[in-house]
């Protein structure tokens, strides 16, 4: 069901300083910040040859990323993102395999322009689990 890996997301509680350790320190390319409010985040994804950091930075009231930095002040890894063709089949196949669909079920889009999904981290070893389809 699941494709490539999309990205590993972290969470950071200073975007600039992330941005600058990823450009900087470790000569990423590292896109200009969008924010995605539908989400409740500013985005900035980190190039590489084979996947993406995506770091997460919370927008505005009641951003989920806040409640995670609350508790994690220095960030960290905050899901993984697994391409898949199709959600809407690969969601009602989790459903029926039992596992739990975050929100309404009903894809969103992501900061990619696509359709996403998350799934429960307590159904996925602790992970929050992000589908995206490609």
């Amino acid at each position: 069901m699941i494709g490539r890996l999309n990205h590993v997301a972290i969470a950071v509680p200073d975007l600039e300083e992330g941005i600058r350790l990823y450009r900087d320190v470790l000569g990423a390319k590292v896109s200009d910040p969008q924010d995605e409010p539908d989400h409740g985040v500013t985005v900035v994804f980190v190039e590489l040859p084979n996947t993406k950091i995506e770091l997460l930075y919370p927008l505005g009231e009641g951003s989920p990323i806040q409640g995670f930095l609350d508790k994690n002040t220095s960030g960290g890894i905050h899901h993984v993102c697994y391409e898949v063709e199709d959600i809407l089949a690969a969601r009602d196949q989790l459903l029926k395999n039992g596992a739990r669909v975050l929100g309404t079920g009903e894809p969103k889009t992501g900061a990619h322009g696509k359709p996403v999904l998350f799934l429960h981290p307590k159904d996925f070893n602790g992970t929050l689990v992000e589908l995206e389809q490609v």
